[in-house]
């Protein structure tokens, strides 16, 4: 729909009862988020963004243009401003210290370059998967046979991975010796902030994908991050992705969820290890 076709001036629509409906089946679908009454205003609040961005008159119009081949765009869009992207380095720092800790177990045997596969996924902006690659190379004490990938569904913070650029508050936090070894201090109009040395994102393949897809063909992983991801899903869509997340681990590999998570009431073959941590 050209955008001259839509009204000269957007107020604030009310998000009605038959509009949120439609919106949070379409969510379910494609993303398998579960979008319940409480989110309602969360929906509204970014949503509303998108429709005086886009000069649309109401929900109802909205949603009658993401459905079509033309508002493809707008539907991506529409899902990085549903998703919940709050992220920070070494954040849950307790499973930093595990994911440490079994790296001897993973290197021991092995001859010449040992290979370690990690997926991060629901990586947002980037800052899980940088610090999974920090960790891994200090305990491996190189990044060559380091492979991690990290992915998301939003297309928006995926850009902000892979550029690897954060300013200094989102770093600060981060011990010193690593900032100095792993990032680069920004100059001039990027004074301020700080860039993740490439050979460390040269370990990192960032990209997009929905949790609710068939899992494209790659080898077997050593480990695997869906941490704060299973909590925006319902029961059912949790089992099938835990299932999913053991299939695609090699026995004896970890499965890390978030401390607020656990697999408790949910139909796995894992093996609990500890709060948030459990294994193939």
């Amino acid at each position: 729909m050209d955008t001259n076709q839509r009204g000269s001036e957007v107020l604030s629509p009310e998000l009605r009862d038959i509009d949120f409906d439609k919106i949070r089946k379409k969510v379910f679908e494609l993303c398998g988020i579960d979008l319940h009454e409480g989110k309602r205003e969360l929906v509204k609040a970014r949503l509303g963004k998108r429709l005086r961005e886009g000069r649309f008159r109401s929900f109802k119009e909205y949603y009658q243009y993401i459905v079509t081949e033309e508002g493809a765009e707008e539907l991506i869009a529409m899902i990085d401003a549903i998703s919940t992207n709050l992220t920070s380095f070494f954040r849950e720092a307790g499973h930093f210290r595990k994911l440490e800790s079994l790296f001897p177990a993973m290197l021991n045997g092995t001859s010449g370059i040992p290979k370690i596969n990690i997926w991060c996924a629901g990586c947002s902006t980037g800052e899980e998967a940088y610090s999974i690659a920090m960790t891994a190379r200090e305990a491996m004490n190189r990044s060559a046979g380091l492979k991690i990938w990290a992915t998301d569904i939003s297309t928006k913070v995926l850009k902000i991975a892979a550029t690897g650029i954060y300013p200094e508050e989102r770093v600060k936090k981060i011990p010193a010796e690593l900032v100095k070894k792993y990032f680069a201090m920004g100059q001039g109009d990027w004074r301020g902030h700080y860039r993740v040395k490439n050979f460390l994102q040269e370990s990192i393949e960032f990209a997009r994908f929905n949790l609710m897809e068939t899992l494209p063909g790659r080898d077997l992983f050593d480990i695997i991050f869906c941490r704060n991801v299973m909590i925006y899903f319902n029961k059912e869509t949790q089992a099938a992705l835990v299932h999913r997340f053991y299939t695609c681990l090699k026995k004896g590999g970890h499965l890390f969820v978030g401390h607020s998570e656990s697999l408790t009431g949910l139909p796995h073959q894992f093996k609990y290890i500890e709060p948030s941590v459990y294994c193939k």
